[in-house]
């Protein structure tokens, strides 16, 4: 029986096994794939709004600290950083903020608000700064920098970290 249309027992078997191996081969291996490619097409979370406080519970004229941390997704790599600053409220019924960052204009170090040296201080080189982030004593080269802002309809404050503008 070796017709022309007819395929031999031995190719039959070849056949039948390669398409069942194919096919489990494709079950197993798209998903893998997919697991190993997954982390590239991740979104990165910098830049992302984020609330800070609402501008009704903050007092006017004193500094108020906040701080977050974001994740930040590169490919396989996830780092998390975090951030801080300080919120002084100049006119609350003008919605008139300032919303400062806590690093260091020098070498990046975080600054606290003192209430007795009325500025905020910096412990890497005793460095300090006025209310309103302008350098007072010490090294950095600049003042603090200065996130942007939005007040939402409710009060809440937003900021989108990575635009943080020096001075």
């Amino acid at each position: 029986m070796s017709g022309s249309n007819q395929i031999s027992r031995r190719d039959f078997i070849k056949l039948v096994t390669g398409a069942v191996g194919g096919l489990i081969t494709a079950g197993l291996g798209i998903p893998a794939i997919g697991y190993l490619l997954h982390p590239a097409f991740e979104e990165d979370k910098a830049g992302k709004p984020v609330t800070i406080g609402n501008l009704n519970d903050m007092p006017e004229g004193k500094p108020v600290p906040f701080s977050f941390t974001l994740t930040r997704v590169n490919g396989w790599e996830r780092t998390a950083s975090n951030f801080g600053g300080y919120v002084i409220v100049k006119n609350k019924a003008n919605r008139d903020i300032l919303v400062l960052s806590s690093r260091c204009t020098h070498l990046s170090c975080r600054v606290t608000w003192s209430e007795e040296a009325d500025g905020y201080l910096c412990p890497c080189h005793d460095a300090k700064f006025g209310m309103h982030g302008e350098v007072i004593d010490g090294p950095p080269p600049e003042p603090l920098g200065h996130f942007d802002y939005e007040i939402d309809a409710e009060g809440f404050i937003i900021i989108i970290p990575v635009e943080v503008k020096e001075g």
